[in-house]
């Protein structure tokens, strides 16, 4: 114990981390594993690098929309610090097909930075009905477990781009 009635080694500064080379560690970010659902934690810094899951080593960080249902919904929301942008979409729904490709396009131009997800809102009726999706294709834009935007209708690739980095991003 030292003077101050504390275990010897304790501070009462704020620790900070630091590399080997004394340099401050980035902020860490925690990302669901789309394949497994474990939530990991990642260096900002080394998003671009291909983290993989520490459970099921899988890739963390994919260009392509991620597929979630009414189980994996709110894990991924609420467990992932990246934006989520999600489609809810149908397969019988012919803009839903249509903007589909743009989607993809997205997903690939916007990792790892912001993860793009998909619902089919016949199979997640729950879903649909919680957030009040009465037209599709609908996309709601989550931060921090949050919505934070909502758009309803097929977009083309330049103006999903632009609707995404407009309200996707901090």
């Amino acid at each position: 114990m030292n003077t101050n009635g504390r275990p010897e080694g304790l501070s009462t500064q704020p620790s900070r981390s630091a590399n080997h080379e004394g340099t401050p560690v980035s902020e860490m970010v925690q990302v669901v594993c789309a394949n497994c659902g474990t939530r990991n934690r990642v260096p900002r810094e080394r998003l671009d690098g291909g983290p993989v899951c520490g459970q099921c080593k899988s890739a963390l960080l994919t260009s392509a929309p991620i597929e979630l249902d009414s189980t994996s919904f709110d894990r991924h929301i609420a467990g992932n610090d990246l934006p989520v942008v999600v489609d809810f979409w149908a397969p019988w729904c012919g803009p839903c097909r249509a903007m589909a490709p743009a989607f993809e396009q997205a997903a690939a131009q916007l990792a790892p930075g912001i993860r793009l997800a998909k619902v089919n809102s016949d199979e997640a009726q729950d879903l649909s009905a919680r957030f009040g999706i009465r037209g599709i294709p609908t996309l709601i834009a989550f931060r921090d477990g949050r919505e934070v935007a909502r758009q309803s209708g097929a977009m083309q690739l330049p103006a999903l781009l632009s609707w995404i980095r407009a309200n996707a991003q901090a």
